[in-house]
């Protein structure tokens, strides 16, 4: 009887898979490749004008040309400098800021309305009041980037000490752990899902920032030369120009992946 009754048991089905979808790598190429092939397919058959929206061969065309002549690179180089710094300077204030509410009483009474009242003002608005200030050069735009990062890094950085099991904190204070101790033990690493999650966030949220800012003013990046192709109706040249920056977010995304990764292989 009791053999019987464990043969049944092997044959109950697992169904403990607790929501942990996985990726098929696979799917997304394939995705990708009928929609360039249908889209390929509709501009070869007249149903997309090449000035309403140019075929992927001639957007691979533009790309190349843009590669041939050198502008490919100098607009890289000019947005990624941008975009870093600008990242990096907001990052690194929110991140002190919001860390700062999440644990101490006065800073958050001061810094919650200072927060909700600024956090939705368009950043892209003040960038002529900051060219005001910091001039019409890289300081300007570096400067709109990082206030656009700053305010969700705040809110990311408080959220997400708030979710640390506080249970783990009273525990902690009962055997009389020094203040500083429970904070780099306990706070920031219970709390580094949450803010390495928010970094994808600010990532895009500086790459948009980046091409308005390029748009309104600069000579060289990948925003003012999308604005440029616009302009002379390239549109070849402007959906190129939009791959880059694709492509770039792509890029953006997988590093923040290698870091959080990195950074969460205890869990």
């Amino acid at each position: 009887m009791a053999e019987r009754s464990m043969a049944a048991a092997e044959l109950v089905r697992f169904r403990g898979g607790g929501f942990e979808p996985g990726l098929r790598r696979g799917a997304a190429w394939l995705v990708l490749a009928l929609i360039l092939a249908a889209w390929q397919a509709a501009s070869s058959s007249g149903l997309l004008p090449a000035l309403v929206m140019p075929s992927p061969l001639q957007v691979l065309h533009a790309f190349a040309d843009m590669w041939r002549s050198g502008r490919l690179t100098i607009d890289l180089e000019a947005s990624l400098s941008r975009v870093a710094w600008g990242w990096t300077i907001g990052t690194a204030a929110g991140l002190a800021a919001g860390i700062a509410m999440g644990i101490w009483s006065s800073a958050r009474s001061v810094g919650i309305p200072v927060v909700s009242a600024l956090f939705p003002i368009p950043k892209i608005a003040l960038l002529p009041l900051l060219i005001l200030w910091f001039g019409i050069g890289e300081p300007s735009k570096v400067a709109t980037i990082a206030l656009g990062v700053f305010f969700p890094t705040v809110i990311t950085g408080y959220s997400s000490v708030d979710a640390v099991p506080r249970n783990l904190i009273r525990m902690a204070q009962s055997f009389n752990v020094p203040r500083h101790a429970i904070i780099r033990k306990i706070l920031l690493p219970g709390a580094m899902p949450g803010i390495l999650a928010g970094f994808r966030i600010s990532s895009s949220i500086a790459l948009i920032l980046l091409v308005a800012a390029e748009m309104i003013g600069a000579e060289h990046g990948v925003g003012a030369f999308i604005l440029q192709a616009g302009n002379l109706m390239q549109t070849d040249q402007l959906v190129a120009g939009v791959v880059v920056l694709s492509v770039l977010g792509l890029a953006i995304s997988y590093l923040l992946g290698r870091l959080e990764r990195a950074l969460l292989r205890w869990g």
